[in-house]
């Protein structure tokens, strides 16, 4: 049953649920069953609202299936940056809806090679139980924690995954690192993304499938962090010099959660 639509500039969205959301976003809502009435959603405390749904020319009928678009175009539509200081991380919530992920969460654990991560930690090889894999645009080498790995070239899926990500922050992106943690015994500690063959400064676009899990960030200089939620389906933006000021992890659970996969989207140095 579809509840109304969103119009904006040339474009429609017919949407069939809203949401409460965190962040900031104006709505001005047609619903046809009650011709002249708009509804309009703003006031951070009060708890924002996100239409969800398809997004298409005035003159189509159809639009994007699966992907919930996030209309932040102008001065009084724009996410708030998690970080309060040298950094920027911006989480959008879902941008795919739930049979969508759900599609693009089984393809990743039967279609995509995972093996367990190596590492050298004060000169000691760690093997980890998480999984991880490791696709780009070509066959290319990266090297982090005294191990080089080889990339795989994009199957198709997850290159569809990848210019969903990219619509939403505005950047492309070259490679990704698939995580696989298949309970809550499985996390990442603390560090930083910063390795040389990543470009300065550049974006990464996290995008989670699964079991929701809680996500940290900590301010190097001063210890101050910040913690969200990660859903299923859902983004979250780096960029700037978050990599160089702050630490990010996922820390551990003894809730029984769902297994999950993250796709970090990175733009490296070829």
């Amino acid at each position: 049953m579809c509840l109304g639509f969103l119009l904006h500039g040339n474009a429609v969205l017919a949407f069939d649920s809203i949401e409460k959301t965190r962040f900031l976003l104006l709505l001005r809502v047609f619903k046809p069953e009650c011709e002249g009435l708009w509804f309009e959603a703003r006031g951070w405390r009060r708890g924002w609202l996100r239409a969800t749904g398809r997004l298409a020319p005035l003159s189509a009928a159809s639009g994007i299936r699966g992907v919930k678009m996030d209309l932040f175009e102008n001065e009084d539509m724009k996410l708030i940056n998690l970080l309060p200081r040298d950094g920027e991380a911006y989480y959008h919530g879902k941008v795919l809806d739930t049979v969508t992920a759900d599609m693009y969460l089984d393809k990743c654990l039967s279609e995509l090679t995972w093996e367990h991560d190596r590492a050298f930690i004060y000169g000691k090889e760690i093997v980890t139980k998480r999984k991880i894999a490791w696709y780009a645009d070509k066959p290319v080498s990266y090297t982090y924690s005294g191990y080089t790995k080889m990339a795989l070239v994009w199957p198709d899926f997850l290159r569809e995954i990848k210019q969903v990500v990219e619509s939403h922050c505005g950047e492309m992106f070259n490679s990704c690192l698939g995580n696989f943690y298949s309970s809550g015994d499985e996390g990442m500690s603390w560090h930083s993304d910063a390795e040389k063959d990543l470009v300065e400064s550049g974006s990464i676009g996290a995008l989670s499938l699964g079991g929701a899990r809680k996500f940290s960030f900590k301010h190097k200089p001063t210890g101050d962090s910040v913690s969200l939620n990660l859903e299923h389906g859902s983004l979250l933006i780096m960029k700037g010099t978050t990599q160089q000021n702050w630490l990010h992890s996922l820390p551990k659970t003894k809730k029984d959660v769902e297994p999950r996969v993250s796709l970090t989207f990175r733009q490296m140095r070829f």
